[in-house]
């Protein structure tokens, strides 16, 4: 019987994030993966550091999106020292390119209410097709404009699965591969998960599985509303350094290679790649810049994300079992510094409580409510 402070199921960039916070928090923590048969959503992730737009009329993600990329430089020094994995951050900004004026009023009725709802302080520019072009000179003529905000970056997605990996093996935590979690009871003053005929026992448990975090909800008798959203991404062969900023639809590795991808399908669990598609987003890439007709593509996969229906986190304590905590996000890159820094240590009994209360299950129960009302 393995005996861990904190038992966290789900190995993929959150339930990494917060393993790796809490085990620096001096807790005993053990990661249960379900491997490669799980829907991983960390695989298909474009490595952004996204505030630009985030929470429209909703404040309260907004300001935690932008507190967790505030904290993302001391993530990256803590993560480079624990793992010697520099995960190529970099927080210049970014640009949302319009490709109508369509795109780009509604874009700019975003920031604008954005940056009225946080008193301010939420600078961006909306840019003129002339003065875009001085900034990213191969931008194509299609492009009619773009929001530009020096809040967003990004980082290696890649690299960071496998610093927080090493960083987890370098603070103790134990992680294993290849379990399903099958059942979820409480013993005492803790909890038994068991998957197969293995059995852990904890006295935390934090569910971080993404999409697997219904089923485990459920054994608990929780609703946990997350539901798939595919999206694909395709990668170019490597080219001489041209776009020194990240884009919404398209962005340069530090490797060199190119992702082109943004897209949002409701097509249930399915996360096969589409033909028509990635003939979108390819066709998209070109538009923004032209100099990429011509390039090789070297890679194409779908993955999917894990959404709740208002698009928001999930972060709840369980009120029937008080010792599980549920963590659900789709922006598990941009999250990772407030999983890893703000999040874990209050799990761990220390700091404060961040201010999570808009992110709770209990908002869902209202809706409902309200719509069986009706």
């Amino acid at each position: 019987m393995q005996k861990p402070d904190a038992l966290i199921i789900g190995g993929g960039l959150v339930g990494l994030a917060i393993a790796y916070g809490m085990a620096r928090s001096g807790r005993q923590v053990r990661v249960l993966d379900e491997g490669d048969s799980a829907l991983r959503a960390a695989r298909g992730n474009f490595g952004l550091l996204w505030v630009q737009g985030k929470g429209y009329r909703k404040s309260a993600y907004a300001q935690w999106t932008r507190q967790s990329v505030a904290l993302w430089p001391q993530l990256a020094a803590y993560l480079r020292e624990d793992s010697g994995v520099d995960v190529c951050l970099q927080q210049a900004g970014g640009f949302q390119l319009c490709l109508s004026e369509a795109e780009m009023a509604e874009e700019s009725q975003r920031l604008a209410w954005l940056q009225q709802a946080l008193d301010g302080d939420y600078p961006f520019e909306l840019l003129s097709p002339g003065e875009l072009r001085k900034r990213l000179p191969g931008v194509g003529p299609d492009v009619v404009g773009a929001c530009y905000s020096p809040m967003d970056g990004q980082v290696n997605p890649l690299k960071l699965l496998r610093a927080l990996y090493a960083g987890c093996r370098r603070h103790g935590v134990q992680i294993d591969n290849g379990h399903r979690v099958d059942a979820i009871r409480q013993v005492g003053d803790g909890l038994e998960v068991r998957a197969g005929d293995q059995r852990w026992q904890a006295g935390q448990l934090v569910l971080a599985a993404g999409l697997g975090n219904r089923s485990l909800g459920a054994l608990l008798g929780a609703d946990v509303p997350v539901q798939p959203n595919r999206g694909q991404i395709l990668v170019t062969e490597r080219l001489a350094p041209f776009l020194h900023y990240p884009t919404t639809y398209v962005r340069q590795t530090d490797e060199g290679t190119v992702q082109l991808g943004d897209s949002m399908e409701a097509v249930g669990y399915d996360d096969r790649g589409s033909a028509e598609v990635m003939a979108d987003i390819a066709q998209r890439g070109v538009r923004c810049f032209p100099l990429l007709a011509d390039v090789r593509l070297v890679r194409a996969w779908g993955a999917l994300r894990v959404l709740s229906p208002d698009g928001l986190p999930i972060y709840q304590t369980l009120p029937e079992c008080p010792q599980v905590f549920v963590a659900s996000c789709h922006s598990g890159v941009t999250l990772a510094a407030a999983h890893a820094l703000w999040l874990a240590p209050w799990l761990s009994g220390q700091g404060q409580l961040p201010d999570v209360q808009p992110f709770g299950l209990a908002r869902f129960q209202s809706a409902s409510e309200v719509q069986h009302a009706g």
